[in-house]
């Protein structure tokens, strides 16, 4: 069965240890969520479609809303599956497949396949052991992790359970003193890179969220802002969604390209882009220094009818001609999906919501079984496509529906 616990790390805590456990049964957990009793029959999930499903049985409706939802009528999350769907993969005859090698290395660091964590915000909203889980098993499987600003456990605490590649990432706050803590902070942690969100000058309006008033449950809390800095819990209103509210009086909307001089001056960790859609600013981010970039529409999280990360993939690997890797996020649900994004030029991809399904499924082995899930499939789609090696992945790897 994929959730045994014998073998877990020892750096494991136990929930109650959170002190949040009471307070998310009275949120609808229970003090078993993410883990399985005695007598549990359900069947292990064998697609990334089946964690989801397990974990929105496990997991609170308005947590689950905040997770799955995106801006306005969510039409970029559709989009952003619909051209994975598209898009058909060419295979290979007669080709040597007795071995085939997921590794790939992306600025300096070998990955054991092209799959990073994506930054996601409160992870203990779907499961009391929050990042720490989640980074464990990322360190586990061999692939990135990028923890978010807005994590609901310290920088610090999560580098101290990673045993893999580990990132920071950023929004640029009002604050700029708070803002330039959190780089040295990060850099004093052992963060190897820091990723600028660029597509949240605010957070958009996501209309579940606003449905459900929602805030943060006592006792989660955006453990890395500290003290002088306002908390989400000041902006809950009925009919409001505090993390929404929230951004509008933190986030500095009135940055532009001149202000990542600022940045670079205080860090000397590598700066990743995320949020770039167009080869213009892809162009703009390879001329102010940028060391990567990431190709993504938040998720759809952001602004709905946004060109679908897929499709802006293309545009911007031409654009820089490999002087940056160009890394892709929103819509992985599969191996395949792996391999259609190497094919359209990505140098690795980030994958998002299906490893929080795993950790609400299941906490830190659920969130390592759908990693090793997308590498059994990735693995998979390289034997019977007839490509021994991720950089087999070219463009005559795919092609269009229809």
């Amino acid at each position: 069965m994929l959730f045994v616990s014998a073998g877990r790390s020892p750096k494991r805590r136990d929930s109650d240890e959170l002190g949040v456990t009471a307070h998310l049964a009275g949120k609808g957990w229970s003090a078993a969520c993410g883990s399985r009793s005695e007598g549990d029959a359900l069947s292990d999930p064998f697609t990334l479609d089946e964690f989801e499903n397990l974990a929105r049985t496990r997991v609170p409706a308005v947590a689950w809303d905040y997770v799955q939802g995106g801006a306005g009528r969510e039409s970029t999350i559709a989009a952003n599956r619909a051209l994975f769907d598209g898009l058909l993969l060419r295979p290979r005859m007669l080709v040597d497949v007795t071995d085939v090698d997921p590794c790939v290395e992306v600025l300096g660091t070998r990955l054991a396949m092209p799959v990073g964590v994506a930054p996601m915000a409160y992870h203990r909203l779907m499961h009391p052991d929050g990042e720490s889980a989640t980074v464990r098993a990322a360190g586990d499987a061999g692939v990135l992790y990028i923890a978010s600003i807005f994590a609901s456990e310290s920088l610090e605490t999560i580098a101290e359970a990673a045993t893999g590649p580990l990132w920071l990432q950023l929004y640029w706050l009002r604050r700029r003193d708070v803002f330039a803590d959190l780089v040295r902070r990060a850099k004093a942690a052992g963060y190897q890179a820091l990723v600028l969100t660029v597509d949240a000058p605010r957070v958009a309006r996501r209309p579940r969220d606003i449905r459900n008033s929602f805030s943060l449950p006592e006792g989660i809390t955006a453990a890395n802002l500290g003290a002088g800095v306002a908390g989400i819990a000041e902006f809950n209103a009925a009919g409001v969604s505090a993390i929404e509210a929230h951004s509008r009086d933190q986030f500095d909307p009135s940055i532009t390209w001149s202000d990542l001089a600022w940045l670079r001056d205080r860090t000397s960790l590598p700066l990743i882009l995320k949020g770039i859609l167009t080869a213009q600013d892809a162009l703009l981010a390879v001329e102010h220094g940028i060391d990567a970039l990431v190709v993504s529409n938040h998720g759809g999280r952001q602004l709905d009818g946004a060109v679908p990360s897929l499709a802006a993939l293309p545009e911007i690997v031409e654009a820089v001609a490999g002087r940056v890797p160009v890394l892709l996020d929103g819509g992985i649900r599969s191996g395949a999906d792996v391999a259609k994004a190497l094919a359209l030029g990505a140098a690795a991809v980030l994958v998002g919501r299906p490893v929080l399904w795993g950790l609400g499924a299941a906490g830190q082995d659920g969130a390592a079984a759908v990693l090793r899930l997308l590498r059994e499939e990735f693995e998979e789609v390289m034997v019977l496509s007839g490509r021994a090696r991720t950089a087999d992945f070219g463009a005559d790897a795919v092609r269009a529906r229809g």
